[in-house]
């Protein structure tokens, strides 16, 4: 019972709450959000996974927790690693679809970071076709490149949970702290202008083709990422309100 000291009774309620209320859920919504870093993908997706009672799947993510976990497909990634290999598309396509099987996705996944090549959307519609179900909606979350060295540069991280805050435009309440739990937030290494301008060219190559791909199912809702984040959101969430 420790782990629930840090929680007052009003949040825990909360929780319950959303508990019961994605327990009673019908709809299922899978959905991919796709954007640059620091177009706000990561500041949507917890509230978006606590709102519709989605699991959220980013590929960083799934991966050290499938090394970590040591399941099969987290040895092979692990291996690729150790070795200064680059993951194939076999192996994370493999882990993804490990979690969008699992209990937690039960209600529909919002995936982060993937697909990232046309080859890897194919991939996922084939998993999802197998079990009956599909991608349901695409959100294009568009940014304007040089608006995101500022977004990247102030960018400070929950790690435990993916909450996402910046010392200007979302600042925690309490300077270096997360709001929920006061536990320390961090600066990602290559959160700097250097790295970024690569990433941003990088992400343009390959997701234009995925979106395309998409497109041609008219499952795309195109969404002003340079809007004050409330806005953001209240437009994901008309994209997400025409399929659930």
């Amino acid at each position: 019972m420790a782990q629930f000291e840090k929680f007052s009774d009003q949040q825990l309620l909360e929780e319950l709450r959303r508990r019961v209320k994605c327990a009673e859920k019908q709809t299922k919504l899978n959905s991919i959000l796709v954007g640059p870093p620091g177009s706000g993908k990561g500041t949507a997706a917890p509230k978006l996974k606590a709102d519709y009672c989605l699991c959220h799947l980013s590929t960083g993510d799934m991966l050290r927790a499938a090394v970590a976990a040591g399941t099969e497909m987290g040895k092979k990634a692990k291996a690729v690693m150790d070795a200064g290999g680059l993951v194939s598309d076999d192996i994370v396509v493999g882990i993804i679809k490990d979690n969008i099987s699992s209990p937690a996705c039960s209600k529909g996944f919002i995936l982060d970071g993937f697909p990232r090549t046309l080859a890897q959307a194919e991939k996922l519609d084939a998993i999802l076709a197998a079990k009956g179900e599909k991608v349901h909606t695409v959100v294009d979350m568009q940014c304007d490149d040089e608006a995101l060295v500022e977004r990247i540069t102030g960018r400070r991280i929950h790690k435990p949970s993916g909450r996402s805050y910046h010392i200007k435009f979302a600042p925690p309440k309490v300077e270096g702290k997360d709001d929920i739990t006061g536990e320390a937030l961090i600066q990602r290494k290559d959160d700097n202008e250097k790295t970024l301008r690569p990433r941003l060219q990088a992400f343009h190559d390959q997701t234009k083709p995925v979106l395309e791909y998409y497109k041609t199912k008219g499952i795309v809702s195109n969404v002003n990422a340079m809007q004050d984040m409330k806005l953001v959101y209240a437009d994901i969430c008309k994209a997400y309100g025409a399929k659930v």
